[in-house]
């Protein structure tokens, strides 16, 4: 693999940088698309919030809280938890 230049080095360290901020934007989205989803739709956003929040380092036993809840509130009280540390 080819060295990076400096510039896309910075790119790079700019995307690590903001990740949290960009992961939280995306999980304020899945909220809203939470309260509106349904079936199998509704399970695939689940899985990919999940994923979210795995990546933000919450606590697995809050996640599986959360998730067993299957309520868009509660997981909108955690974003807002998440939000306030940040």
């Amino acid at each position: 693999m080819a060295e990076l230049t400096k510039y896309q080095r910075s790119i790079v360290k700019n995307y690590y940088e903001n990740l949290d901020t960009a992961l939280l934007q995306r999980l304020g989205e899945q909220v809203t698309d939470l309260y509106l989803a349904e079936g199998k739709k509704r399970e695939k956003l689940w899985t990919s919030i999940v994923t979210s929040l795995t990546k933000l380092e919450v606590p697995k036993t809050r996640i599986d809280q959360v998730r067993q809840s299957d309520d868009a509130r509660k997981l909108a009280g955690l974003l807002q938890e998440l939000l306030a540390k940040d």
